[in-house]
């Protein structure tokens, strides 16, 4: 485990006192920014709050409403005997055409998925639609727990034409969906994309670590290969405490 106070003492803090935004908020959102980028990795402890405070010149308070306002996103812990201590950062993921595996890979964050359902069914309604096959003709279903640091932060359900692959368990786990159809020969090239939100079930939340009633974003995701036939129909949920999507607003010409 590295050096707690070391640390938190590289991280540079920056608060201008004469802005509206409170104290509290600019300092929870630097401390945000340093576990995101890294500079405050998972395990780290932030060391004595009254410490950070004669550092900063805040009070007590105002320190002790910044570090709770990261406990509340699930980015700090509090162990008793221990401190605080930093647990994870959150998962921000463009909106493009990418795997889950592939962004986390990329953003450090050591996926790890666990294979619940991987089997041959009649394809519900829904799935046949989306996946332009007939009703009840067969499909492959998967259903994958995705986890980042031991900790769930995803389940996907995602349904594949039968004749189109023949998804591995064990390859699975190693590696991500998107990166076996590549493998497979095909050539991903669009998407049909809709994202929301709704509170966690029971079922939900003890399978993803949260809550009953927890806030969930959901995604439903048709895939189409550079033939434009859909290779997959996904219905994901996540935690929204450890997940967000990030999205480019251009100005319409």
């Amino acid at each position: 485990m590295a050096t707690t106070g070391s640390a938190l003492d590289a991280v540079r803090f920056t608060l201008d006192r004469t802005s509206p935004v409170p104290l509290y908020h600019q300092l929870a959102r630097q401390l945000e920014e340093a576990i995101e980028q890294g500079a405050l990795a998972p395990g780290n402890l932030l060391g004595n709050e009254v410490g950070l405070a004669a550092r900063l010149r805040l009070s007590r308070p105002t320190v002790r409403q910044a570090i709770q306002s990261l406990v509340d996103k699930g980015l700090l812990v509090r162990r008793r005997g221990v401190g605080t201590q930093v647990v994870h950062s959150q998962v921000r993921r463009p909106l493009e055409l990418s795997s889950l595996y592939d962004d986390l890979e990329a953003a450090g964050q050591r996926p790890a998925t666990r294979v619940l359902r991987n089997e041959r069914v009649p394809a519900p309604a829904d799935v046949a639609a989306a996946l332009g096959v007939p009703e009840g003709a067969e499909v492959v279903a998967l259903e994958r727990l995705r986890l980042t640091h031991g900790t769930p932060v995803a389940f996907l359900r995602n349904h594949l034409p039968s004749d189109l692959l023949a998804p591995d368990t064990d390859r699975l786990e190693a590696t991500g969906l998107y990166r076996m159809l590549r493998a497979a020969g095909l050539t991903l090239h669009s998407a049909r994309q809709t994202v929301g939100a709704r509170a966690a079930t029971a079922e939900e939340a003890a399978r993803l670590d949260e809550h009953e009633g927890a806030a969930l974003l959901t995604m439903e995701r048709t895939a189409y290969a550079d033939t434009g036939r859909a290779v997959e129909h996904g219905s994901h949920l996540y935690r929204a405490s450890r997940y967000a999507f990030d999205f480019q607003l251009l100005v319409r010409p």
